[in-house]
């Protein structure tokens, strides 16, 4: 392959709140079945990119766990692979990652010891599916020193979460806008680049030796008028997880037909680690209407427009509405939950009931005991 990968996995954002308070954003589940990062490590694999390295800084547990095993993704190769890199100290380096272009240098040796003449960087909380290799062909073809992965979107409400990239009609880049204060013009930027190995091994050294840590505000805006970067427009499904209430509406998007069928029947597929868990189980008296349950449920209640991951109990008599249930989640008879998102390995006590705005997703953490202890 022509080219190598780096997911940047990110690791405790305070906009998800207490969501990554245990995990980095790339391992929040989606869709049932799934990790953020399976979107962009699917993409690389489906597009026979046969060396990827996952850059991530904190809270690891629960990537490592999804991410012991490459074969799922099917990099378990003798030439290429799977690489997992978090902060370690060295004799003269004993920092954290301090941005994005900082993650990327201290594992710089990563590129150095590479030998394909394009590196390919994606954000590991985009869901989506692309074609890497149009990506780069575009690349060649406009003969560009950096492309950016972008797409039009509606985002007037959140135009402060995402970068704005504006072009000319040949598609070369004119500005880069990160994270405004006000509505600006342009498309989102996908946090996908495209660039030469050899190329972004310099810029790199360049941002270290002034001190700069940030790939965005201190690579590309800063060389966005002296490099010849173009911006490559997206015309399938995108979004980014990184808030609550986007992280909500992400998983909501799965319970339209056309989404899941973009994902899950349009060749190439989305890969995971796969568990072996039972189907669901929808004992007499369950009910379920437009929503998703994932291997190993158990439902006993009526669910409507939600999504259940992993070995998810529901009651007798339950009631969920417009709402998301994580991994291992026991929720006792008579239980009332709408417009929430509930966080794994959690026990809801018979008879709660949960209620929030669906413009104000309420995240529910309840740690209560399960089985009845023998007195």
């Amino acid at each position: 392959m022509r080219a190598v990968g780096i997911i940047l996995a990110g690791g405790y954002n305070r906009n998800m709140r207490e969501l990554t308070l245990k995990r980095a954003t790339a391992a929040m589940p989606v869709a049932g079945s799934y990790r953020a990062i399976d979107f962009a490590l699917s993409s690389m694999s489906n597009s026979h990119i046969q060396k990827v390295a996952v850059i991530t800084q904190d809270n690891l547990m629960s990537l490592n766990e999804h991410l012991n095993s490459s074969k799922w993704w099917d990099f378990g190769r003798k030439q290429g692979g799977l690489f997992v890199m978090a902060p370690y100290r060295i004799a003269d380096n004993g920092d954290w990652y301090r941005g994005t272009a900082d993650s990327m240098y201290q594992n710089i040796n990563f590129l150095k010891n590479s030998h394909e003449p394009y590196v390919i960087i994606a954000s590991g909380d985009g869901i989506y599916k692309l074609d890497y290799d149009k990506v780069l062909e575009y690349h060649i073809s406009k003969k560009s020193d950096l492309t950016v992965v972008c797409k039009k979107m509606d985002v007037m409400n959140e135009y402060d979460r995402y970068g704005y990239v504006q072009y000319d009609e040949d598609g070369r880049i004119t500005d880069f806008i990160e994270k405004p204060s006000e509505a600006v013009e342009g498309d989102v930027s996908c946090g996908i680049y495209v660039l030469r190995r050899r190329h972004l091994i310099d810029l790199l050294e360049e941002c270290a030796a002034r001190g700069k840590t940030d790939f965005v505000r201190d690579i590309l805006i800063r060389h966005k008028s002296d490099r010849n970067m173009y911006a490559y427009s997206m015309d399938s499904y995108w979004s980014n997880i990184g808030t609550v209430d986007a992280y909500f509406r992400t998983n909501m998007d799965f319970l339209k037909p056309e989404v899941r069928e973009f994902f899950f029947r349009e060749y190439p597929d989305i890969h995971t680690k796969v568990d072996d868990n039972p189907p669901a189980k929808y004992n007499p008296g369950a009910s379920m209407k437009n929503s998703l349950a994932a291997s190993g449920c158990i439902i006993n209640g009526s669910v409507e427009n939600s999504v259940l991951f992993k070995k998810v109990y529901v009651g007798s008599n339950c009631v969920i509405k417009n709402s998301i249930i994580l991994n291992d989640v026991y929720i006792g008879d008579n239980s009332v939950i709408e417009n929430c998102i509930v966080e794994s390995h959690g026990t809801i006590n018979a008879n709660s009931k949960y209620y929030s705005d669906i413009n104000d997703i309420k995240v529910i953490v309840e740690k209560n005991e399960r089985y009845n202890k023998w007195k």
